[in-house]
């Protein structure tokens, strides 16, 4: 019998060497792992498993929290409890258990000691699930299609939230801040960007935190330009030539020495000269912009007459010249 299991190896791994496209792996009598094979933990991991492999933060329990308190192996010490005010929940035979501020694990340690150290349970192992927030929804404010709070429990992050709301409006700036339930006064700046292809920053919002995405600074340019309108700053580095560009242009009669840049500063309104001319002629340095600032380019008197008299001089002998036809 032994014989012939040892034929059908010998006759199987024949097979495998000489067909093609098979993996070949090498066989062992004590089913051992092959040193070539790669163990689990050094396979490579799909992004998928890499981010699962990362730690989650958790929710804290807070004021108001609907907690569902469970002993193993004790039925009939079930117990919903709602977290008082002062973030105290009341067991029953045991008293008030100072809960708040704590994740749920930390919560059912005290919890577990508590009851050890009243004489209850020698090893309580304790299950403490909250069944209901206090503030369940995430309320995402500011450059959104649709401000409100929205029901994110679980695992979720800063662009889900934004999605719920349906999505960023096109005035919407790239910094957006989180204030934490837990946590209000260290509130989050994040800034969302995106660079060679990466996928825009992103990270953990929990129930309860508040997200306000910020509105993108604009720059109004207006005066004697092709098309006077509003930019919105797409970065920090917006200039005085890309505002003028964006306006498709001066005119011809625009006076390119007395262009003004009108800026607030304190609550009060000043002038600063723009050399337009020389920047144009790179012997002048580009000016920065800031948010809701503005760019007037004045009409040239002089410019003006003088052109009006050679549309009119255009027009008299063109009317000579058809004239002269007949």
């Amino acid at each position: 019998m032994r014989r012939v299991i040892r034929y059908l190896e010998l006759w199987l791994f024949v097979l495998a060497m000489v067909s093609p496209g098979v993996a070949q792996t090498p066989i062992t009598d004590d089913n051992s792992i092959h040193p070539n094979a790669l163990p689990a933990s050094d396979m490579p991991k799909t992004p998928n498993q890499a981010q699962g492999n990362a730690a989650q933060p958790d929710v804290l329990v807070s004021s108001g929290d609907l907690l569902a308190v469970t002993v193993l192996g004790a039925p009939d010490y079930r117990y919903d409890l709602r977290v008082s005010s002062s973030g105290n929940i009341s067991l029953p035979m045991v008293g008030s258990v100072k809960v708040a501020e704590l994740t749920t694990p930390q919560a059912e340690r005290a919890i577990a000691q508590t009851l050890q150290k009243q004489g209850f349970f020698n090893d309580p192992q304790v299950s403490v699930f909250v069944k209901e927030y206090s503030t369940n929804g995430t309320s995402v404010l500011g450059e959104v299609q649709h401000p409100g709070i929205y029901p994110l429990l679980g695992h979720r992050t800063l662009l889900d939230a934004i999605s719920a709301a349906g999505g960023t409006t096109p005035r919407a700036g790239k910094n957006v801040t989180i204030t934490h339930r837990d946590h209000p006064e260290a509130a989050e700046t994040i800034v969302l960007s995106s660079s060679d292809g990466q996928q825009m920053t992103n990270v953990s919002v929990l129930p309860g935190d508040t997200i306000v995405v910020s509105k993108a600074g604009v720059v109004y340019v207006v005066g004697d330009v092709k098309e006077p309108t509003g930019i919105i700053m797409d970065n920090p580095g917006f200039t005085v030539l890309q505002a003028i560009a964006m306006a498709h242009g001066t005119n011809p009669t625009a006076a390119m020495g007395s262009a003004k840049l009108i800026r607030r500063v304190d609550g009060v309104s000043q002038e600063i000269p723009i050399p337009l001319n020389k920047i144009l002629s790179a012997k002048s340095t580009d000016v920065a912009l800031h948010a809701d600032d503005i760019v007037f380019v004045p009409n040239s008197a002089v410019k003006t007459v003088t052109r009006r008299g050679l549309e009119a001089a255009i027009q008299a002998a063109t009317g000579v010249a058809i004239y002269g036809r007949y």
